[in-house]
């Protein structure tokens, strides 16, 4: 009986959070030309997605609780990760991660390459995606989605071509068709974008679902982990500066 209680508070609170995130949605300022691809993405996306992560929070807290003790103990402070990021409309936010990485440094104060930093204990969070559970604060927010195209670094705007820039049409998301069809692996960021736009025109809740089970599926048995020099695009301002595509 209590079990059942707790489970109806959580789900009131989660429906709370939903009714809230559906309101601001429906009567917010449309900023972009982007048209949604059906009554999903226009009506039910967004409050379930707060419903989604709301409900996830509160179930998860005990794990984000003693990732956040091992994280502190092993690799210090702060905590959390954070970092701006492009999201809807290529609007900044702070995406929000538990560390996984060391401040080592070089003689000269410069930090070292990412796949140096990162620790065993970087490498387990990051293969089970537990590093990512922080997220689910910019979802609740409105920063992000469960599934969309994941935002990626500021400095990569200017390096978008026209067609590129409507990834930005969405917010970005925890998981996304780009993601579970390669993630860090996709050889390179023409491909990925590709996916990205692909979702972007064609929202619907199949299409949610499919990109869900097939990312509990690789979590599971740990795919596509890549960092640093290990990513086989490479850093998109690096291999954009050479010039060799239409900058807008």
């Amino acid at each position: 009986m209590i079990i059942l209680k707790v489970i109806l508070v959580i789900i009131i609170i989660a429906a709370c959070v939903a009714l809230v995130a559906i309101i601001a949605e429906v009567t917010g300022k449309k900023s972009n030309t982007h048209k949604p691809y059906g009554l999903y993405e226009r009506f039910i996306k967004r409050g379930l997605d707060a419903f989604l992560s709301t409900g996830a929070l509160i179930v998860l807290s005990p794990i984000l609780l003693i990732i956040a003790i091992l994280v502190r103990t092993k690799l210090g402070s702060p905590v959390l990760f954070t970092q701006d990021r492009a999201g809807k409309d290529e609007k900044i936010f702070k995406l929000y991660k538990f560390r996984t990485m060391t401040d080592d440094r070089d003689v000269n104060g410069k930090l070292l390459p990412d796949d140096v930093r990162l620790t065993k204990f970087g490498r387990i969070l990051r293969s089970t995606s537990l590093d990512e559970l922080p997220e689910l604060f910019n979802i609740i927010k409105g920063d992000m989605a469960v599934i969309g195209p994941r935002p990626l670094l500021v400095e990569y705007l200017s390096y978008y071509t026209a067609e590129e820039h409507h990834r930005h049409d969405v917010r970005p998301g925890l998981t996304g068709w780009a993601q579970v069809n390669g993630r860090n692996a996709v050889h390179s960021w023409e491909e990925r974008f590709q996916y990205d736009l692909e979702y972007v025109n064609n929202i619907t809740f199949a299409m949610d679902l499919k990109v869900l089970f097939t990312t509990v599926g690789k979590v599971i048995k740990r795919s596509d982990i890549l960092v640093g020099s290990e990513i086989k695009a490479g850093r998109l301002d690096v291999v954009r500066s050479a010039g060799n595509y239409k900058k807008v």
